[in-house]
């Protein structure tokens, strides 16, 4: 094959091509995590719960019931998720469970389902890139997706069973539909997309406002996005009214603010009949077109005031109590720059990359069609990385977004240094261009290097290295979750167990046990009354743990949670326990040697 035909090949078959290069790269992350899948080893809090939801609607739970009836028993707690992410993972199980059995169904498809999305987050990438850089270009984002946007590809690792790889990849395909020459396939693409991630959840409500912004001021400024402008109205308006109808649970059936309820349902329709109303209307004047815009604006935020006022605060509506001890203490939700330099920095290069690459592409080629392509992109990537100085864990979608300004810098600086008579420029050069282009040196600055072995008697360690304390309590968070650690508790029968908030989603997915509380803003008085019982005093743990009807307390000395107990209550129940005060009414239950966990029975009075 020629260069000519292998070039044809390449920009022709770009599909099935993209898909290939999916499956290599998760055959690749299955492979290379097997021990982690063979082990259940569900990294998050969320990814644990996930599980329990999938498990619970396979045994019989109803579709629109997600309460969690291990969780704080006998009633349970709502979570505020929706099913459309349990579907591929109880599809993978009920698939492999006659070749495999049910547990190792179940690890295969926790191992499988995260790499999913990614296929769709490759094609909506690759389908932008090849709009706006060139029809060959797609490899070069499918690189720099896998190779440099190391906080994007966590969300899709295999274990990563949360929604947030389907949200990253429905923004994808948002970028992709920003950019699309084909007016109402455009239009479909970012309604429909923005309609199935609000259906997931609202983490990404922010990118559906902003993605819909620039539609409506490229109406503004050209009327001939008129067409664009309807067909988003109708399928935002539609997506989200179906997306309610087949997936919200009978929890979300009330005017809740944390997700797809029928306050956001009443504003997506409402928007979507108004930006319909006014792409119809599609008056001449330029002026006027703004005008109505700020008019539906104001209608939609005045309304939204009006009707819902108990949004217009934190969207999870928890005590101002709840708040102070736990929710604004999310290391996550903090903005990037209060992150240490070596979380922060690998975080924000390439998002800062992917802004500069597009404001340099769309500058190129202002005054061409694909200049006009480049415009919203541009929009949408600097929102994106703008995000982060609001919240870190912006940093996936800022890293994802920012892959065809990456690609474009690359494209156009790479050609200059091939251009060069010198071998040296062309093979340095090019190497220089594609490492700083891509971002992939942040990596490198934060790796420590020891140049003893040259002869030189130098070290780097990258800045803001964790303390001795630090890696002792970060030690502690790793190995109490495991699943060697957790099973042995199931030698004790079935009980109701009282622990920390961050262990009791673990607990319940690796044992027959039950928990009370899990870090979920709906379950906001149980997790109070954890708090309380491990700062208060031993009296008042035991009155907590009998109204909850715990008859074990499982504790992990040094994990992250229990150090908050110990600074903030030093003469608590939990900082005596951890000094190694006994009670008469704790009877410790040995567990195995080298256990990390200690496990008590809780007497009756």
């Amino acid at each position: 094959m020629n260069d000519g035909s292998l070039a044809r090949t390449v920009e022709r078959d770009w599909v099935r091509l993209s898909l290939l290069a999916w499956a290599l790269v998760a055959l690749y992350y299955v492979i290379n995590r097997w021990t982690g899948i063979h082990y259940l080893q569900l990294g998050d809090t969320d990814d644990n719960m996930r599980l329990m939801q999938v498990r619970a609607w396979l045994n019989g739970q109803g579709w629109y019931d997600l309460r969690q009836y291990r969780m704080n028993p006998p009633h349970g707690f709502d979570i505020h998720w929706s099913r459309i992410v349990d579907l591929p993972i109880a599809a993978l199980i009920v698939t492999l469970r006659p070749f495999v059995g049910s547990r190792e169904a179940e690890m295969l498809a926790c191992g499988i389902a995260p790499l999913l999305p990614l296929s769709i987050a490759i094609l909506g990438l690759g389908a932008t890139v090849r709009r706006l850089v060139s029809p060959a270009a797609w490899p070069v984002a499918i690189a720099v997706l896998v190779f440099c946007c190391v906080a994007t590809m966590l969300m899709f690792m295999p274990e990563r069973i949360d929604h947030h790889g389907w949200q990253l990849a429905m923004l994808s395909l948002t970028v992709a539909g920003l950019c699309d020459p084909r007016d109402a396939r455009g239009g479909a693409i970012v309604g429909l997309a923005s309609a199935v991630s609000l259906s997931i959840g609202l983490e990404m409500l922010p990118y559906a406002a902003m993605a819909g912004a620039i539609l409506a001021l490229r109406w503004i400024w050209d009327r001939d996005g008129a067409r664009r402008l309807t067909v988003y109205a109708l399928s935002l308006g539609g997506g989200c009214a179906i997306g309610y109808a087949a997936f919200a649970s009978y929890a979300n059936s009330v005017a809740r603010c944390d997700a797809l309820t029928p306050v956001w349902l009443s504003v997506m329709v409402v928007a979507g009949a108004l930006l319909f109303a006014m792409a119809w209307a599609n008056p001449a004047n330029r002026w006027v077109r703004l005008g109505l815009a700020v008019l539906a604006g104001g209608v939609i935020v005045a309304g939204f005031a009006l009707v819902f006022p108990q949004c217009l605060g934190r969207p999870e509506q928890v005590s101002p109590e709840l708040a102070a001890s736990w929710l604004n203490n999310v290391r996550e939700a903090k903005p990037i720059y209060s992150h240490p330099f070596r979380t922060a920095f690998p975080i924000v290069v390439l998002p800062i990359i992917g802004v500069i690459g597009a404001a340099l592409a769309s500058w190129r080629a202002r005054g061409t069609a694909r200049g006009g392509l480049w415009a919203p992109v541009l929009l949408f990537v600097t929102f994106a990385a703008l995000m982060l100085l609001w919240q870190a864990r912006a940093g996936p979608a800022a890293q994802m977004l920012a892959v065809p300004g990456a690609v474009a810098m690359i494209w156009l600086f790479v050609p200059v240094m091939q251009a060069s008579k010198s071998v040296v420029v062309r093979v340095l050069g090019t190497a220089a261009v594609v490492v700083l282009a891509s971002g992939s040196f942040a990596g490198a600055v934060m790796t420590p290097i020891d140049l003893r072995w040259a002869g030189l008697n130098l070290q780097y360690s990258p800045p803001d290295r964790p303390t001795r304390r630090v890696q002792i309590i970060n030690r502690a968070s790793a190995s109490c979750p495991t699943m060697s650690a957790m099973t042995p508790l199931d030698r004790v029968p079935a009980q109701t167990v009282f622990t920390f908030v961050d262990l009791g989603p673990r607990l319940i997915t690796l044992t027959h046990h039950n928990a009370i509380a899990g870090p979920y803003h709906r379950n906001g008085d149980a997790i109070l009354d954890v708090q309380h019982a491990f700062k208060g005093t031993p009296e008042n743990f035991r009155a907590i743990a009998k109204r909850h009807g715990a008859t074990l307390l499982l504790v992990c000395p040094n994990m992250s949670e229990s150090t908050n107990y110990r600074v903030r209550a030093p003469n608590g129940f939990y900082a005596q326990l951890a000094h190694r005060k006994t009670f008469d009414w704790l009877e410790p239950i040995d567990l195995p040697r080298g256990s990390p966990l200690r496990l008590f029975r809780i007497k009756p009075a």
